[in-house]
């Protein structure tokens, strides 16, 4: 599964089947579907990357991060701090 930039709907926000999400301009891995879940956003959520060096971070404002892929920089969206599925998880 391409994890696919927002154009007038996302095709992976109500997407649960078991899988792995990966950048739709490499193909590295990104997110497991086990840390997906539903959310308000238009956007697919996710508690946690793969792994660490998934994504690439930088500090947008206090408690949002603007994410990119860890291997050639597309970006991704957020990560938005306190805001996933679990107190203290976040929001991707």
């Amino acid at each position: 599964m391409s994890f696919c930039s927002f154009r007038g709907g996302e095709i992976f926000k109500d997407h649960f089947e078991p899988g792995i999400y990966v950048c739709s301009k490499c193909g590295h891995q990104l997110f497991s579907s086990r840390s997906k879940f539903e959310h308000s956003t238009p956007w697919p959520a996710f508690s946690e990357t793969i792994q660490e060096d998934s994504v690439s971070k930088q500090q947008e404002k206090w408690g949002a991060y603007k994410v990119s892929c860890g291997k050639c920089g597309n970006g991704l969206g957020h990560e938005f701090l306190n805001d996933g599925p679990k107190k203290g998880l976040s929001r991707f």
